[in-house]
């Protein structure tokens, strides 16, 4: 099947899913419960949505395979054929308390290799895309390439609370920057530096759902993707993660870890 079906497929599942989610809010239709803690939540919506996808892929594309938040795909620990990496509302906490900043998440990976990425920020419009090779794009406009030499001093960081524990460090390196901003989702997080909104996102801990799509578009548009320490990202494994603009990226390596 041809990446560009996939796409035409990808897009249609995704503005009928965000069509479901608004509806969900307009009508105050959500269920709550928790998973690993009382900040760990999961919805109705959460779970209907990863459904609908799972249920769309095996119709069209019963060769493919599903590594999704909330269990309706498979155990995956590595990227062999075509797997969706998805989560279906990143920022849970923020779609159930503000009703805002919450998106979904969506990358298409062969052979190991992101090909397609899409993210959805439903209530700020915004419709994130990335094809390998082509670019980034925010409704349809290209993202410009990040400004390779862009120092800490001159910029905004992403430190959540999680990374501040784990990486004491980073208080320096918040010390040093320009300032300190928090949005509550990962997704969300990598879109800010991939657009330049910010320059730097590190966080503890975080699950394949989260980055499946956003490495490949902030990777598209010339960030540097990393775990905390510079090793490689593998995108099948839990653990921290660290994007920034190529120069940011070097100066907190080099100064801070």
């Amino acid at each position: 099947m041809p990446l560009e079906k996939i796409d035409q497929l990808a897009r249609e599942w995704l503005e009928e899913a965000g069509n479901r989610i608004f509806m969900s809010l307009e009508q105050s239709n959500i269920e709550v419960d928790t998973k690993a803690d009382r900040n760990d939540l999961v919805t109705n919506v959460d779970k209907a949505t990863e459904r609908y996808f799972a249920d769309k892929i095996a119709e069209h594309f019963p060769n493919h395979r599903l590594l999704g938040e909330e269990g309706y795909g498979e155990e995956i620990t590595s990227l062999e054929g075509v797997v969706w990496v998805l989560d279906p509302i990143d920022g849970t906490v923020n779609f159930v308390e503000q009703k805002r900043n919450f998106a979904i998440s969506l990358g298409i990976y062969k052979e190991g290799i992101g090909e397609l990425a899409y993210i959805y920020d439903i209530i700020a419009g915004e419709f994130y895309f990335a094809k390998r090779g082509e670019g980034a794009f925010v409704n349809d406009e290209p993202i410009p390439a990040l400004a390779p030499d862009k120092k800490l001093e001159n910029a905004l960081v992403i430190i959540n609370t999680a990374a501040m524990r784990k990486f004491p460090q980073t208080l320096e390196v918040i010390r040093n920057a320009r300032g300190l901003r928090l949005y509550g989702a990962a997704t969300l997080e990598y879109m800010a530096v991939a657009t330049g909104r910010a320059d730097a996102y590190i966080s503890a801990n975080l699950s394949p759902w989260d980055i499946g799509a956003g490495k490949i578009i902030a990777e598209e548009v010339g960030a540097i993707v990393t775990r905390a320490n510079g090793n490689p990202m593998v995108v099948t494994e839990k653990g921290d993660s660290f994007v920034a603009s190529p120069g940011v990226h070097a100066e907190i390596l080099r100064d801070y870890f």
